[in-house]
């Protein structure tokens, strides 16, 4: 773990279990009552600070910032697109401003009005525009445990070890924290007894706690992205809830992979689509992107990879991050709800800079504003199981709730967010949270 930064005060009241400290900085896009048009922001305390208004102000005085339009976008893409060396000299700025002894912000108060708005107070946007969206399957606790459910084996498939299997999904389909989600409808494998497949509405909702990875510069068609530059193409993470229809996604998942169970709201890889069910309507993520500059000090070594990856996938210094995750399910009437699981993602076995780098062997070309998503994040422990499919053993097992309850799969009305933070001494560096509440169907089956 890199050594903590030092301590930097701020005029903006920060409690100190905020996830949103100056140390930390997320970029999101919102949108206000005062103002419809969505533009980037920074998350403060309670507060957002709006980028547009500190760059029409004249305050971005840096050398790659000073011109550029970026903070006058309604998504981020064109930002990420500028690569690290703006994002640091962005970082140093807002930091600069936002501190207790810079005058600048702190003591012009028309700007403040116009800077600053309540987080309770704004709508927030997905932070950029999702051109392409790939679902990796990075654990290999969630891998072990998905061949004993479904295969009767305490073995990896055969190339797992090697490659980072991925699927490509669909990102039409991903929306922000808050948004509804509806059970979908679809075909399921025929009743004991029948020869026929059923249309019905899914039976065996599920959440997958899952991190993904906003790509910043991008390559060129043909080209690779080596493994040890490919940090400086990621510009930052959010939490995601890859929403899965297990019974839909069985049916329809062979010999391609899945389709209408994920497409409602997930993807899916297709070594994993074989065994699981994954049909939803919706990916969830957070709205707020931490970057890797304010996951820093929280870097960790990876779990170790033996066999040694191809060279291709051989970093100089493989890291992680320790970065603690949780999920709650609640209930309809169930405000506090129960959490059932408590996960990190430095347990997953590939990284970052490998499923970036392996994204592009072939030449496919990844675009700023691209999401690349982890797998279930699932840690060794029961209580680390990163969805209710590992939890249940596949339906056999009920997970209890802490209000009496219990549950196999997810049941109308439940309400599950995903929240994650790293703890740095005396602050946070957290992520808000991701969440959704389950809807009842709208087909007619």
């Amino acid at each position: 773990m890199a050594p903590s930064p030092s301590p930097i005060a701020t005029f903006v009241p920060v409690a100190p279990d905020s996830h949103f400290s100056i140390h930390n900085l997320p970029y999101g896009v919102f949108s206000s009552r005062s103002d419809a048009t969505p533009r980037p922001g920074v998350a403060i305390g309670e507060q957002v600070l709006d980028l547009r208004a500190i760059a029409a102000a004249g305050l971005f005085t840096g050398p790659l910032l000073r011109d550029s339009d970026c903070f006058h976008q309604t998504s981020l893409n064109r930002f990420m697109a500028m690569g690290r060396a703006a994002w640091k000299e962005t970082r140093g700025t807002v930091q600069k401003l936002l501190s207790a002894d810079e005058p600048a912000l702190r003591d012009n108060t028309d700007l403040r009005k116009k800077a600053f708005f309540p987080l309770n107070e704004v709508k927030m946007e997905l932070p950029a525009v999702i051109g392409d969206y790939t679902d990796f399957f990075s654990s290999k606790h969630h891998a072990l445990n998905c061949g004993k459910i479904f295969r009767g084996v305490d073995a990896l498939q055969d190339n797992w070890l090697h490659v980072p299997i991925a699927y490509h999904g669909r990102s039409s389909s991903i929306v922000t924290s808050g948004h509804p989600i509806t059970r979908p409808c679809g075909q399921v494998a025929p009743a004991a007894g029948s020869s026929s497949p059923a249309f019905k509405p899914s039976s065996l909702l599920d959440f997958e706690l899952e991190m993904a990875m906003f790509v910043g510069p991008g390559n060129e068609l043909g080209t690779q992205i080596p493994v040890e530059s490919a940090y400086d193409h990621i510009f930052g993470l959010v939490l995601m809830n890859d929403w899965s229809a297990r019974d839909i996604q069985r049916w329809e998942a062979i010999p391609l992979g899945p389709f209408l169970g994920k497409s409602f709201g997930t993807s899916i890889n297709f070594w994993f689509c074989l065994y699981v069910t994954k049909l939803f309507p919706a990916t969830t993520i957070s709205p707020w992107i931490v970057t890797l500059e304010a996951l820093e000090p929280f870097i960790c070594n990876p779990p170790a990879q033996d066999p040694p990856p191809l060279p291709y996938l051989k970093e100089p210094q493989g890291k992680s991050y320790d970065i603690a995750l949780e999920v709650t399910i609640k209930p309809d009437g169930d405000p506090k709800g129960s959490t059932i699981c408590r996960s990190n993602f430095k347990h997953l076995y590939w990284t970052l800079g490998q499923q970036l780098a392996h994204h592009t062997v072939n030449g496919c070309n990844l675009r700023p504003g691209d999401l690349l998503a982890s797998g279930t994040i699932s840690g060794p422990e029961q209580g680390s199981l990163g969805c209710l499919l590992e939890q249940s053993w596949g339906g056999r097992e009920q997970v209890a709730l802490e209000n009496g309850g219990s549950r196999k799969f997810l049941e109308d009305g439940d309400e599950v967010v995903i929240s994650g933070h790293c703890k740095g001494d005396g602050y946070l560096v957290g992520f808000g949270t991701c969440s959704g509440k389950l809807e009842p169907p709208r087909c007619s089956c």
